[in-house]
């Protein structure tokens, strides 16, 4: 199931989109009254969710928000955590985090839930002070069920789903102030979407590829198996001490290709667009505004 979030009659909604995602049935307020809250209770409503939805509409005659426009916590990332890309980051002269190339523990930062934008929208580049924006695809694991304490051979019934993120980032930033909040954190800095793959859709994430392209170049693409620390692993590391909720998101990590890894860095500039796609899941897009 392809579960979106969309403007309808003046106020956001939930809806179940197609596989092509080109059209969208909203789910009634009283069922869905927003994605968290969908996903806290999709196991007592999922067997009623396509009766319940309403007419299809084209997607192309709506706005498509983040399938969780304003996230409940921070966003958790997971830096360096594909081997290629954290080789390329430690060689680019923008790593102060740490002196080991590829880390030994999972490195996890946040995002502000102010960050988050939906497909189409502008990444307000003109808000980094640098001009040094880049993009980062990443795959996004959306909890479902919570708890703390959670084990790797448990870790995927925890899951609801998948969507993708752009871990977009202020490169100049992100080295000036070490901990990489600032240059992470800034507005409009991580569009998501198009859509919430349920997970049952996709057993096995490993299966999955992600690819991402500017201005129709291929940068990125890589498969998920290639992670350094596999979903389960992310998920039993961050749920030892911090109690996981239904709509948590964990951004999984970038594969090489992003654009401080050329020579010179190719950041983003106004007027690009950038493409990323995760196969099951559909394209996330957004232009440099």
């Amino acid at each position: 199931m392809h579960l979106v979030t969309f403007l309808h009659e003046g106020r956001a909604t939930v809806g179940i989109a197609d596989q092509a995602l080109t059209q969208v049935s909203p789910l009634p307020r009283d069922v869905a009254p927003d994605m968290i809250a969908l996903i806290a209770n999709f196991d007592s409503l999922k067997g009623t969710l396509t009766a319940s939805a309403g007419a299809p509409l084209p997607v192309a005659s709506v706005e498509l928000l983040a399938p969780i426009p304003r996230p409940a916590r921070n966003v958790f990332c997971v830096g360096k955590n594909y081997h290629e890309h954290a080789k390329e980051f430690a060689g680019s002269g923008f790593d102060s985090s740490a002196k080991e190339v590829v880390p030994e523990a999972p490195v996890i930062f946040t995002k502000p839930s102010s960050t988050v934008i939906g497909s189409g929208k502008s990444i307000p580049n003109y808000l980094d002070p640098t001009d040094s924006t880049d993009y980062e695809g990443e795959l996004t694991v959306v909890i479902g069920r919570g708890g703390r304490g959670i084990k790797k051979q448990d870790a995927l019934a925890h899951v609801f789903g998948y969507t993708i993120i752009n871990d977009v980032t202020a490169r100049t930033l992100q080295h000036k102030h070490r901990q990489w909040f600032i240059g992470k954190g800034i507005d409009g800095f991580c569009p998501m979407g198009p859509a919430i793959l349920t997970a049952d859709e996709m057993p096995d994430p490993t299966k999955m590829r992600l690819t991402t392209s500017v201005n129709g170049e291929k940068r990125q693409d890589a498969s998920v198996t290639d992670l350094i620390f596999d979903i389960p692993t992310l998920i039993e590391t961050l749920s030892a001490g911090i109690t996981l909720e239904p709509g948590d998101l964990i951004a999984t990590g970038t594969p090489a290709g992003v654009g401080l890894g050329f020579t010179p860095p190719r950041f983003l500039k106004k007027g690009d667009v950038v493409t990323i796609e995760v196969s099951g899941i559909g394209k996330l897009e957004n232009p440099v505004g």
